[in-house]
């Protein structure tokens, strides 16, 4: 396709000041492709971004945000050798440095080199230019191919589904017939309760406050929703466990009481992984957790090749996100999504931009 000098793209001006502006297509060097992006899907984490900046970045004026995105190969360097133009690819937002202890035992995640454009590491939407935009320079070890029944717009869900199964990993998977207790259904938390029957689980139960959320988690699949304005977490788990508990709980809230309130319900040996993104200090019985033999952790994204992982079970049906899809908007009308992303309208849980 012919390739344009100038493209639209979702800028951040200033912290809360997010235009759409015309800026040039960004050149590609050794081992990047331009892509023409198709979709991407506003992140819970997006709008701290934009309002408050990550970790000393982004640069103001010159900063493109989003990092769950989608598109179409429309041009390689030299030296790329694994896709080609035409190629319909998934973007992983995390490329590490590929020469710290971390990414040489495969954490790219957690490079040691975090932000270092210069020693190779590229976190898109955070630290570097993301996917609110017409196109994006990835490099190709970010890109995977996606198959031909995922659509653009699900695709966008992969980023999602490879942190959820980087969770399970981490924490020992999903035995089966084993109970387990998603906290939170946000994205991420849907995430959870679905991916958890697709591993086996014999019951999951999923926890939250809006009932048209746990509806959609109903239709995903889980077992047994409990509201919790209504029902008492703690006796409404106790009481299905026949007073053990759960075998695993994956919090998704982010909120501090719920997230400490897990030691509550879970088992004697049981599991239990924090998936939110945690802005206040929350307390844990320690004791508790050496008593009972706990096994505690928490995916940082989607490490360890799991976007990729979530591919075959996208591709074949068997991992289906579409229901999380509510709104669709293009680029120029961006603000106004993040307007019904920020403010649940129309009980948005994933809001699709389509440049």
């Amino acid at each position: 396709m012919h390739i344009p000098e100038k493209m639209k793209a979702a800028v951040l001006f200033d912290l809360g000041d997010l235009r759409v502006t015309e800026v040039p297509v960004p050149q590609i060097g050794a081992g990047e492709v331009l892509v023409k992006v198709e979709a991407v899907a506003i992140c819970g984490s997006d709008p701290g971004i934009i309002n408050k900046g990550w970790k000393g970045y982004p640069i103001l004026g010159e900063f493109i945000p989003g990092h769950e995105f989608t598109g179409t190969v429309v041009k390689v360097a030299p030296d790329v050798f694994e896709l080609k133009e035409g190629d319909r690819v998934a973007v992983e937002p995390h490329k590490g440095c590929g020469r710290c202890e971390n990414c040489l035992k495969g954490l790219y995640t957690t490079c040691l080199n975090y932000g270092n454009y210069e020693l190779g590491h590229r976190h898109y939407g955070f630290s570097t230019n993301g996917g609110y935009a017409d196109f994006a320079a990835c490099h190709v070890t970010t890109l995977h191919k996606l198959h031909d029944s995922i659509g653009f717009d699900e695709g966008t869900m992969l980023t999602g589904a490879g942190t959820v199964l980087y969770g399970y990993e981490r924490i020992g998977w999903v035995g089966a017939g084993e109970t387990v207790v998603v906290t939170g259904p946000g994205a991420i938390g849907l995430m959870s309760a679905h991916i958890a029957k697709i591993l086996g689980a014999g019951r999951v139960i999923l926890t939250g406050t809006r009932e048209n959320r746990l509806a959609v988690g109903r239709e995903l699949g889980a077992d047994i929703t409990i509201n919790v304005r209504e029902e008492n977490v703690v006796d409404r788990v106790m009481e299905l466990t026949d007073g053990v508990g759960a075998d695993l709980v994956v919090e998704c809230t982010g909120q501090s009481a719920p997230a400490a309130e897990v030691l509550d319900f879970i088992r004697k040996n049981g599991r239990i992984s924090f998936n939110g993104i945690y802005h206040d200090p929350v307390t844990l019985q320690l004791d508790k957790i050496v008593q009972w033999n706990l096994l505690i952790t928490g995916p940082k994204a989607e490490g360890k090749l799991n976007l990729k992982r979530a591919i075959p079970l996208m591709a074949d049906g068997r991992m289906d996100f579409k229901p999380l899809i509510t709104h669709h908007f293009k680029l120029d009308e961006i603000n106004e999504a993040f307007d019904t992303f920020n403010g649940r309208i129309g009980g948005s849980i994933k809001v699709i931009i389509n440049p």
